[in-house]
């Protein structure tokens, strides 16, 4: 078992959640989807814990806040930290597409755990009504890519409304309410969302696109 450090932080604005992670024998340390305005907040966290950051990755192009990476990972490769330790901490990257068609879920195999962005939230999942998104895709990506995971495993979201931190893969697949429906029933579903644009689309995505 990797000796780990796991902090699940939270952006007000945009309800965003960022993961600091980092191998707690080494010190060495990788944030998922950190957020522009809170980057003095993980900063002074990391120098408290004397980590040394070494990656910044994103589950997507993100349209309601602005962040920024670099390094365009691939279906099925890895990212590494604490690898002079016996047991590195180890991501798996798997490209889970429909709410945007970059979308990339990274899964913490050592510790049980998923962090899937906005493919598949609590009791729910993103929308599907830009940035190339689309329903059929998300429908099956979220079925052959998570639900296929074992079912103990934590599912860590990139955003929630509601003040919900975490799940599991067994909850979302028995429990929630577009998901548990047929492929059919669930682009009916999607379809009717009538969601309003996020607040920071038109400042954000352009942003977020040249990274």
């Amino acid at each position: 078992m990797v000796k780990c450090i796991l902090r699940q932080l939270f952006e007000n604005q945009s309800s965003t959640y960022t993961y600091l992670l980092a191998d707690s024998t080494t010190k060495e340390a990788l944030i998922i989807d950190p957020v522009i305005d809170t980057v003095e907040r993980d900063a002074k966290l990391i120098q408290q814990l004397g980590l040394n950051l070494r990656y910044a990755v994103n589950t997507h192009v993100h349209a309601d806040h602005i962040t920024g990476t670099d390094i365009y990972l691939k279906d099925g490769e890895f990212v590494k930290i604490g690898e002079s330790g016996k047991t590195p901490l180890e991501l798996e990257c798997r490209a889970t597409p429909g709410h945007t068609n970059g979308c990339m879920s990274f899964v913490w195999h050592n510790y049980g755990a998923v962090f899937r962005g906005d493919a598949l939230l609590i009791r729910g999942c993103g929308r599907t009504d830009f940035q190339q998104g689309s329903v059929d895709i998300l429908f099956t990506s979220i079925h052959s890519k998570l639900f296929s995971l074992p079912d103990h495993y934590l599912v860590y979201p990139a955003h929630d409304y509601t003040g919900q931190t975490c799940s599991s893969i067994l909850e979302e697949k028995t429990l929630n309410p577009r998901l548990t429906k047929s492929r059919e029933e669930f682009t009916q579903i999607m379809a009717n969302l009538n969601l309003s644009y996020p607040k920071q689309i038109n400042k954000a995505l352009p942003a977020n696109l040249l990274c």
